[in-house]
Order: structure tokens, then C-alpha cells, then sequence
């Protein structure tokens, strides 16, 4: 099916219709949900395209009426409404691109400090920052499922929950070690560090796809959280661990209520890495999805945040560049991401 065919579209709209109408539709609550979830997708996509529509028919009327009248204080409005149809176009476009089999999925981001000590934590710091801007920015929730700050300063690593349609889709490609270089504000002597954090990024997957655990591969452990998370939180071991010791991956969650709840969503975090290597089928994967935080470091950057001697962020893989990195440390990643996608 087109992304640009409206009625293969409204086809598929009434398909769904059908479906929901159908006797004993509701009886299965689990079913009823995902019919209804991929009836909204739809949905967006129909008011997307008629936007569009929209949009273009009124920037011909305009083109027209300037034309006939030969108004040409309105050709300001005409170059900035064709502006405006432009980046909506190639903002649908790139959403076409997001076709994986886990895009339209919800995103567990991880971002842990790599080489370059405190520099290193704050930069883990300021990356979290990044994506919780970005993700507001795209209007979806996030949830900090672990955070591990430090008692000098910035944070050894943290896990946040990103919710909202093609949360995935849009945050894969920022999976790898992220570099930054700046005067450091932690040198008395005012001197360039370069440090590194690494993001790692996997789908939340439906409770539907079955992922066996054998009990026996896990090491669960609980201790006492740290951070923010209401007033239960320094008061009793809610916090877990919890350790696949076959492909040694660790994941950890504190932030919930109570320590049935950061179990849960502990096991829905490894639940998700696994069903990644199971895609991959490769048994070289596991390192790169477990994280091989030793090589956090020069050499394995995806990316480069510049703030001196000259400012400039550039995505290595793409050649992409920014001027304002201070523009993109506040959450406008559109254009790196986007050109991520694009070499599709």
C-alpha cells in the first residue's frame, strides 16, 4: 500500500470498522486494543495526508490570487507558506521511511558514561537532557525508569521511557557513542576535554510476542534507590537488578513504587534486548546490545558535539552538520535524526 494512496487508506479505515463491528469484538480486551491502536495510526495518516491537501490547495489559491491581481506584496506570505508545505511534506515523507517491523513501536533509551570521568557524567547528563527536550517536543511521555547519579556531579548512567507513535522508529539511529569536546567546567585551569557517552535504544515489544526466560539464567538482585522518585524512595530495597547471565546483560529499574513494579518493568526491558538478538540471529549482536562500555571512547563516535574551539555538531555516518549546538542540545535533533533515515 501507498502511504500516499487516500483511498487505499479509507480502504483499510472501513476494514477496521468492520472489524470492531464485528459480534465478540470486545471480548478479547487485548485483541479489541491493538485493532483500536492501529485504527488511530491510520487515523493520523488520513489527517496528515488531508492537511497536506489542505495545505497545498491554499498555496495555489494564494499563487492565483497574486497572479490575477499582480499583488506582489504577497509573494513574503507565498514563499513562507511554501516553506511551511515543504517541511510538513518532507516531515510525512520521512515518516513513510519508519516501515520496520518495531518503528511504530514505544523506545527504552539508555545512556551511560563512557572515558573521561566526571566530564563524562555530566556530558551522560546533558544527553539526557537532549532526548527528554526532543521527546517533549514531539509531544510524547517519558518515564525515568533508572537513574544513577554520582555523588561529584552528572550521572553513570540512566534509562528512560519514551511513549508515543514511531518513538522507535525515530531514536534507533542514535544508538553508539556520542563525543563531546569543550573547555572543561570541572578544570581550574580552563583546559579542552573531549569525553564520550554511548545510547543505546531498543523497542518496547507487545506482551503477545512470547520471549522464553529460564529462571535459573537470572541473578535478581534489590538495594536501596537513589534519586528522584517520591518518598519511598532511600527507605526500603524497592530497587532491582536484574542479571541474564548467559549474555551477562544487565538491566535495572527504580523509579516505580515498589520493588514488584520495578521488577516488571526490569523484565520488560530485558524481555525487549532479547527479542533483539533473537532478530539478529547473531551471536556477535549480544555484545553491541548489552553495551561494550569499554569502548566508549575515540575512535567510535557516531556523532560529535563541538563547543570550542568552534561550535558544531556533525553526525559522522552521514556527514550531516549543525552550527547552533546549543540549539540541538536543547532538543532540536530533527534535521540529524531525518538524515539518519534518508540513507534508507
Amino acid at each position: 500500500m501507498s502511504p500516499f494512496d487516500l483511498e487505499e487508506l479509507y480502504e483499510k479505515l472501513r476494514a477496521f470498522d468492520g472489524e470492531i463491528e464485528k459480534e465478540g469484538f470486545w471480548d478479547d480486551h487485548e485483541y479489541a486494543q491493538k485493532v483500536l491502536k492501529d485504527k488511530k495510526v491510520l487515523e493520523n495518516k488520513i489527517d496528515e495526508f488531508k492537511s497536506l491537501e489542505s495545505s497545498l490547495e491554499e498555496l495555489e489559491l494564494m499563487i492565483e490570487l497574486a497572479e490575477e491581481e499582480e499583488e506582489i506584496e504577497l509573494l513574503p506570505e507565498i514563499e513562507a507558506s511554501y516553506k511551511a508545505f515543504n517541511d510538513k511534506l518532507e516531515s510525512v515523507r520521512i515518516k513513510t521511511m519508519l516501515d520496520g517491523e518495531y518503528d511504530l513501536n514505544n523506545a527504552i533509551l539508555s545512556i551511560h558514561s563512557g572515558s573521561g570521568g566526571l566530564d563524562a557524567q555530566d556530558w551522560a547528563e546533558m544527553l539526557l537532557r537532549m532526548y527528554t527536550r526532543w521527546a517533549e517536543d514531539k509531544n510524547y511521555k517519558i518515564a525515568v525508569w533508572d537513574l544513577q547519579n554520582d555523588t561529584e556531579g552528572g550521572i553513570k548512567n540512566a534509562t528512560i521511557f519514551v511513549e508515543g507513535e514511531y518513538a522507535y522508529g525515530y531514536l534507533k539511529n542514535e544508538k553508539g557513542v556520542h563525543r563531546i569536546v569543550r573547555i572543561s567546567p570541572f578544570d581550574s585551569s580552563g583546559r579542552r576535554h573531549t569525553s564520550f557517552a554511548s545510547v543505546d535504544v531498543i523497542p518496547e515489544i507487545d506482551d503477545d510476542i512470547e520471549i522464553e526466560i529460564n529462571p535459573d539464567d537470572l541473578k535478581i538482585d534489590t538495594f536501596r534507590a537513589s534519586g528522584a522518585g517520591g518518598q519511598h524512595v532511600n527507605k526500603t530495597d524497592s530497587a532491582v537488578r536484574i542479571t541474564h547471565i548467559p549474555t551477562n546483560i544487565v538491566v535495572s529499574c527504580q523509579n516505580e513504587r515498589s520493588q514488584h513494579q520495578n521488577r516488571e518493568v526490569a523484565m520488560r526491558i530485558l524481555k525487549a534486548r532479547l527479542l533483539e538478538i533473537a532478530k539478529e540471529e547473531q551471536k556477535s549482536k549480544i555484545e553491541e546490545l548489552k553495551g561494550d562500555y569499554s569502548q566508549i571512547s575515540w575512535g567510535n563516535q557516531i556523532r560529535s558535539y563541538v563547543f570550542h574551539p568552534y561550535s558544531m555538531v556533525k553526525d559522522h555516518r552521514t556527514n550531516a552538520e549543525v552550527g547552533n549546538v546549543n540549539a540541538v542540545m536543547d532538543g532540536d535533533l530533527d534535521y540529524l535524526i531525518n538524515e539518519k533515515l534518508k540513507q534508507k
